[in-house]
């Protein structure tokens, strides 16, 4: 695939409508639940998703693994240091670190654990949300391959 494809217009255009379209049916979800389902980190992994869909990093396996690991992560770490900043550095890093052993790496999902870490969500609430978020997140990001042109078919792996 030629890397002038990557800097067209119409890519560029067709990669963010579908990464609004993806955001915004989980501020739809969310809505409807009357939970938040849209967090900064999963804005960055439909970046990924739709922007760099060959890429390991935005693989379904990374995605959903790399964010659920780094919540349960981001869960340790607030048990034993209680919510704050220095707790959550700690869990962005250490969520790096557990993803890498998993061989997950996302690295938006390390931005779960700092948020984790920080506002401190009841876990029952909030990892089967993220659960419910991130495949949302490869559901959308399985269309532009089967909706026209397109370079890379997603997911290059599950």
């Amino acid at each position: 695939m030629p890397t002038s494809f990557w800097h067209h217009p119409l890519t560029a255009v067709r990669a963010a409508g579908f990464s609004v379209g993806a955001l915004l049916l989980l501020v739809g979800v969310g809505v409807v639940l009357r939970q938040p389902l849209l967090i900064p980190p999963l804005a960055a992994s439909a970046a990924l998703v739709h922007g760099a869909p060959g890429l390991p990093l935005s693989q379904p396996r990374n995605l959903v693994g790399g964010q659920l690991l780094s919540a349960l992560t981001g869960y340790a770490v607030l048990a034993v240091a209680g919510p704050g900043v220095w707790g959550a550095a700690v869990a962005g890093g250490l969520a790096l670190g557990a993803m890498l052993l998993a061989r997950v790496p996302h690295s938006p999902a390390a931005a779960t654990a700092v948020i984790v870490v920080m506002q401190a969500p009841p876990a029952v609430r909030f990892v089967p949300l993220l659960a419910l978020a991130t495949v949302l997140l490869v559901a959308i990001g399985l269309l532009p391959g089967r909706t026209g042109q397109h370079p890379v078919r997603y997911p290059v792996r599950w």
